[in-house]
């Protein structure tokens, strides 16, 4: 009987070991997802507050108020109105009378070549995350920053339609099946190299 390969025996071994730990960090991240959720869906019946100077994920879907002392920025993205039609929704790029930064969605429109006229003031609404964020590698490697927040306003700028409140069921629950996925993928590689053991003995 031939002698089991050292090294490639050891590499097998490590990228095995990696993807379980990956299995078990992914139902982590599920437990931590599940009480972000809760949190969420209690925050949705929470008094208005002003929004604070730093800001956790703890405020996610809360009612918050604001002030935008100035518009620096437009952006237009994919969204929905508050009774369900899809268009074009314009988000703000905000800055507070203290020089705090932030984003408020100011509505939706059908037409993608308005151009919404609002040049800031009082801001009501519930917080949420700008569009973007980390990718799944950005937080493996630990070099994800933190989205942008966000003010979905209850009062859309003139000409367009109020977007559609942020819901906490919109909050994706995946790490099961990303770390199912990660224990698949360490026992096909186990099984597959012990089958090429197997083979080259013969």
């Amino acid at each position: 009987m031939k002698r089991v390969p050292v090294l490639p025996t050891l590499i097998v071994l490590l990228a095995v070991a990696a993807m379980v730990a990956l299995g078990f960090w992914q139902l982590q991240r599920r437990t931590e997802k599940a009480a972000l959720i809760a949190h969420a869906v209690a925050n949705l019946d929470r008094a208005p507050q002003p929004l604070p100077a730093r800001i956790t994920d703890d405020l996610l879907f809360a009612r918050v108020t604001a002030s935008c002392a100035r518009v620096e920025d437009w952006t237009m993205g994919a969204g929905r109105t508050a009774t369900g039609t899809s268009g074009y929704r314009h988000i703000a790029a905000c800055v507070s009378p203290a020089g705090q930064r932030f984003r408020v969605d100011m509505g939706v429109a059908a037409d993608p070549k308005l151009r919404p006229v609002w040049a800031g003031g009082a801001v009501a609404g519930t917080f949420s995350h700008a569009p973007g964020g980390p990718t799944l590698l950005d937080r493996m490697t630990g070099h994800a920053v933190p989205p942008a927040p966000m003010i979905v306003s209850d009062t859309p700028a003139p000409g367009l339609s109020a977007s559609q409140r942020p819901d906490p069921a919109s909050l994706p629950d995946i790490h099961l099946g990303y770390a199912l996925q990660w224990f698949g993928f360490a026992l096909a590689a186990a099984i597959i190299y012990l089958l090429a053991l197997r083979r080259r003995s013969r």
